[in-house]
């Protein structure tokens, strides 16, 4: 297995004297917006009832967000050479604190999925360009314990999210989930005016051509997507002749285009840098774990709403002590992160992360809520422990010219993976509890001793209530629905074992990425040049 020997560190260029100045004026602006992907999921039955909306039409308030940011994110490369990179994170900033106020006014459906396009193309470029200033600013040898800082922001904001996105919206409006980012915005702006310098290579350069095209069919390909991932588990996914039809513009476009990025000179998205072994690894493993990240995240309030008759804000709560295990995670991190082998690291992680679902997949209708906490935490911890080392050793053999692009890149696999994830495990829980239903509902016959044992004790406690007329109607009714109950879990518990064995499986792909050794030169302004050695 071959090493790679960091040989030199300056390839980057300070923006300050201390580079964690520039760090701090990233990272506000980073946890508003990931905060922000979150906070609003819980507000929306408040929102479709204060515009009299249907619950699937409120559904238009995230997958207008994500279209956008989908388009924006692996484009930020090429904005930052037309723009700047510095102008142009501002311009996104800028954006973004805009289209937040609108949200919070908005007086309609239709202005407030405009206000969340508006916000979609703001916020799509802030996480890639502050990943590659974050990543230029630290040499390779610290890159490990500014990654730990930079995940605070990543994997923490989402887990307090929807917590207080319920708390919020019941004790105030839905309206100040977007109206907090204001001023936020604004001393972000402040910040990443005072601190964010562009290196020689992240200026404003000229474009020769713009890739019109390569844009058109990006937007088709994401666009289309989603709205097959957001519908198609009502339509019987391909069963339905629509459903067919857009798979098909979908995978049309896609293939137009990998295939004219790949050929033109000054392509929109520079696919390229898949040629860096560790990058191209370290991005499919990144669209897998978006996609267990956020699956995770959408149905176990479900699971606790549904099923154990938590309120939103509760279920908030039990799963908010993720965070602390996400905390406790960036601390190991970054102790770890000079100390060993970042790979054993990632699938040390990847093993605690299939443990949690194995927690997960053991769980019943009679848990006490610390048995929902304890495999938060340790889920929480395994997330940190797994992206930390993850995004440094997917980025360490890249030069800094190409971080931009790569940033793009890696975090468009992460928001695909997180929505194909999500649509993924809805129709799982949908279909499996199906399957379980027509496997328990056998044992409910008239000739199994236990199932009429059952019955007739439910039925006589309902008749001493309420009377016998109705008694033995109400007695199937309530059998009927501890059927679909127990149906239901059993689904839920499949979706996460199904997780913990794919875990599982990934871990040996780990060793595939290329052993990285730093090695500090006191020459100065000299290219990092990976040396393999025999």
């Amino acid at each position: 297995m071959s090493e790679i020997t960091n040989i030199a560190e300056n390839e980057n260029v300070s923006s300050s004297k201390n580079p964690w100045y520039s760090a701090g004026a990233v990272m506000l602006t980073i946890f508003m917006v990931v905060l922000d992907s979150s906070i609003a999921n819980v507000a929306l039955p408040h929102i479709a009832g204060s515009f009299s909306a249907t619950r699937d039409e409120s559904t238009w308030v995230l997958t207008s967000y994500l279209v956008a940011n989908g388009v924006i994110i692996p484009s930020t490369a090429w904005f930052s050479t037309l723009l700047g990179r510095k102008n142009f994170l501002l311009l996104s900033t800028f954006l973004f604190t805009i289209a937040s106020a609108l949200c919070g006014c908005a007086t309609s459906m239709t202005m407030l999925i405009i206000a969340r396009v508006i916000q979609g193309v703001g916020g799509g470029a802030i996480m890639p360009i502050s990943q590659a200033v974050m990543m230029e600013e630290f040499p390779p040898e610290e890159r490990g314990v500014a990654m730990s800082v930079f995940g605070f922001g990543v994997i923490f904001a989402p887990i307090i999210g929807p917590t207080l996105g319920g708390w919020i919206t019941d004790t105030y409006s839905w309206h100040w989930i977007f109206l907090i980012n204001v001023p936020i915005g604004f001393i972000s702006l402040w910040l990443i005016q005072k601190y964010i310098f562009d290196p020689p290579y992240a200026k404003k350069g000229k474009v020769k051509s713009v890739d019109y095209m390569g844009f058109i069919l990006l937007t088709v390909w994401l666009f289309v997507l989603q709205i097959i991932l957001d519908n198609g588990q009502k339509s019987d996914w391909f069963g339905s002749s629509w459903v067919r039809w857009s798979a098909t513009v979908v995978g049309i476009t896609f293939i137009a285009f990998i295939v004219r990025e790949l050929i033109i000179k000054e392509p929109i998205v520079d696919l390229k840098v898949f040629k860096d072994k560790n990058f191209a690894i370290g991005t499919v493993l990144h669209f897998v774990i978006g996609a267990v990240l956020y699956s995770t995240l959408a149905i176990l309030p479900l699971f606790l709403q549904q099923l154990m008759g938590y309120t939103a804000t509760l279920s908030g709560l039990a799963i908010s002590p993720r965070g602390f295990g996400s905390l406790a995670g960036l601390v190991i991190c970054a102790y770890l992160a000079n100390r060993v082998d970042q790979r054993w690291v990632i699938a040390a992680g990847l093993l605690i992360l299939a443990f949690s679902n194995i927690l997960f997949g053991t769980l019943n209708l009679q848990i006490a809520m610390g048995n929902i906490i304890l495999p938060n935490i340790i889920c929480g911890a395994a997330f940190s422990i797994v992206m930390i080392p993850l995004m440094t050793i997917a980025f360490v053999t890249l030069k800094n010219n190409q971080m931009t692009n790569a940033t793009g890149v890696f975090n468009l696999a992460k928001s695909v993976g997180g929505a194909i994830g999500t649509s993924a495990v809805s129709t799982m829980v949908s279909r499996m509890s199906q399957v379980h239903q027509t496997h328990l509902i056998r044992n409910l016959t008239y000739s199994h001793t236990g199932f009429t044992e059952k019955l007739g004790a439910i039925q006589a406690g309902i008749a001493s209530l309420s009377g016998n007329g109705l008694a033995a109607a109400k007695a199937n009714v309530v059998v009927y629905n501890q059927l679909i109950q127990q149906s239901t879990l059993l689904a839920y518990m499949d979706c996460f074992k199904i997780y913990a064995i794919l875990l599982v499986a990934l871990t040996p792909l780990i060793f595939l990425f290329q052993k990285v050794k730093y090695k500090k030169n006191k020459k100065k302004d000299s290219d990092v040049k990976p040396v393999y050695n025999k």
